[in-house]
């Protein structure tokens, strides 16, 4: 069974972020209004909401394709494509939030590591690449790798 070439993509805006920023806006608006919150902490709480209400805003696309001879990847930060023959291992990092990070290892040892808005569910992903040649490694609850 030939599942290649793979492809995967995501963007910003997910119903999820949008319900989330919407919630702790209304709670900081409800600490501002009942409980006479101060000014400088309500503009602080909400200043951590801006990396998701951008990504809502700006909505960027990511994506990750994986075919018979290379893995390429674009987010809005970067875009990269290696050939399959210059990967040693792919490396799937589960961290304490249990997130999967995804680093490519060349042969030299040199980890690469792939954005996170641009790395595909594990479980599924993990089978294609033994599929097209690849080895991989897990490391589980890792801080920092």
């Amino acid at each position: 069974m030939n599942d290649l070439p793979y492809s995967y993509s995501s963007c910003g805006r997910r119903p999820a972020t949008a319900i989330t920023v919407a919630a702790l806006w209304a709670v900081i608006a409800a600490a501002y209004v009942f409980f006479d919150a101060a000014p400088v902490f309500v503009a602080l709480v909400g200043a951590f909401t801006l990396p998701a209400l951008y990504d809502l805003i700006a909505n960027p696309r990511s994506t990750l394709t994986l075919d018979q001879t290379h893995l390429r990847w674009a987010s809005w930060r970067q875009q990269a494509e290696i050939a399959l023959r210059e990967i040693d291992h792919l490396r799937f990092d589960t961290r304490l939030d249990l997130s999967v990070r995804l680093s490519i290892v060349r042969p030299s040892g040199v980890k690469i590591r792939v954005p996170y808005p641009a790395t595909p569910p594990h479980r599924m992903f993990e089978p294609l690449a033994q599929q097209a040649g690849l080895k991989t490694r897990r490391h589980h609850f890792t801080l920092m790798g």
